[in-house]
């Protein structure tokens, strides 16, 4: 296998890594054709994010009860490494407190629903680097977001935070979403904000 040579492995633990990123949609592999990288798409996009608020939004509401001081204090110290790295330039490292934040944040789900979150989030991923929602010059918005699910976290206000954490996602999404077609209606994402977080679904008609 070329790619094994090219990469300096096995072609057993190959096979089983690119049978996993198969299993999670990452690429595709079709009869006497190559195997190639998953294409963006809006279909995807609007169903990673609907999944991503209708579970975190619940994780999240159960995870706010259980925070304790040392919990917002670590939240303090990732929002300023994220500062720091943003005003590096360097989103590589960026990324590892930005997926802890969230992860913290719905710890309280349970193993097996951390797991699925963190595939989305990794999913979820592609898109904010490709269409630019991990951009520096939009940086200060989504810092407000993480802000604002913070704050209501700390009062205790698990409804708040759960709606705020929608709103983040959803602006992500719409983003993704507008570059890809402005005229798309995402009913798929829609349906889970009025589900999970009616409050957070005012901002697909903004």
């Amino acid at each position: 296998m070329l790619l094994a040579r090219q990469l300096g492995v096995s072609r057993t633990p190959l096979r089983e890594a690119l049978r996993l990123l198969q299993r999670e949609g990452l690429i595709l592999s079709e009869p006497n054709r190559r195997i190639r990288v998953a294409d963006f798409s809006l279909a995807d996009v609007e169903e990673l994010y609907a999944m991503r608020i209708a579970l975190e939004v619940v994780a999240i509401r159960a995870t706010v009860p259980t925070l304790t001081s040392e919990d917002f204090a670590h939240f303090e110290g990732l929002m300023a490494q994220m500062d720091h790295y943003m005003r590096q330039g360097d989103q590589q490292r960026m990324d590892v407190p930005h997926s802890e934040f969230h992860s913290r944040l719905v710890a309280a789900a349970g193993p097996r629903v951390a797991t699925t979150m963190q595939q989305l989030f990794d999913h979820a991923q592609r898109y904010r680097l490709a269409y630019g929602a991990a951009a520096p010059s939009g940086y200060g918005g989504r810092r407000a977001e993480h802000r604002a699910i913070v704050d209501a976290a700390a009062q205790g206000d698990a409804e708040a935070a759960g709606e705020e954490l929608a709103n983040h996602y959803t602006q992500t999404a719409l983003l993704v979403i507008r570059e890809l077609d402005p005229e798309h209606d995402p009913i798929l994402l829609r349906t889970a904000l009025e589900t999970v977080a009616p409050g957070a679904a005012a901002a697909l008609s903004s």
